[in-house]
């Protein structure tokens, strides 16, 4: 009796480490395809500064220094991008956070935003060059597609109605101005 209990637990601790170490399989293939996914992202990775031209209602445009930060986190399955617009006096008028994550099952990237008490999720198309995405508000899409090239992020954010002309809203152009290690850099250590 002793002999099969002792045969029985064995199998159920080969089948126990066995099923573990599939899933570890499972879930480094999940890992891997997220890490080169998030690769062709990298263009973001650093500091970077310039202006932000925001249309008002009254139809004149406000100007703004905008600053983005951007970087890898979670060993590189994830990327961090945080913008913010400064008025002419220095005073902090816009600040955003943005996260993206790649999902290996649908093949998709998503953008989750945070600012002024609102978050959003976009699905975020992904090109060699840059990105783009959607907000829906109702009736209007605004469009969102950024262009990353020699050091230079530009990016136009268009106001799209139904049977009317796209209105810009914003125009970004940042040049990148170092490097950082932003948001993994300055993690509290175990000591």
């Amino acid at each position: 009796m002793r002999r099969a209990f002792r045969l029985a637990a064995a199998i159920v601790l080969l089948l126990a480490a066995a099923g573990q170490s599939g899933a570890q399989s499972a879930g480094n293939a999940v890992v891997d395809a997220q890490k080169a996914a998030m690769r062709r992202l990298a263009m973001l990775d650093g500091t970077w500064r310039g202006t932000a031209s925001v249309a008002l209602a009254d139809g004149t445009r406000r100007e703004l220094v905008q600053t983005e930060r951007s970087g890898a986190a979670l060993d590189g399955t994830l990327r961090f991008v945080e913008g913010r617009g400064y008025a002419a006096d220095g005073r902090l008028e816009f600040h955003a956070i943005g996260v993206i994550s790649y999902s290996p099952q649908e093949r998709s990237y998503s953008l989750r935003t945070y600012t002024r008490g609102r978050q959003g999720d976009y699905p975020l198309d992904v090109r060699d060059d840059g990105f783009s995405w959607t907000q829906r508000h109702g009736p209007v899409t605004i469009r969102h597609t950024a262009t990353i090239r020699d050091g230079t992020w530009t990016e136009i954010s268009e106001r799209l109605a139904d049977g009317q002309p796209a209105v810009r809203m914003i125009e970004t152009r940042l040049q990148r101005v170092g490097d950082t290690d932003w948001p993994e850099g300055g993690a509290v250590p175990p000591r």
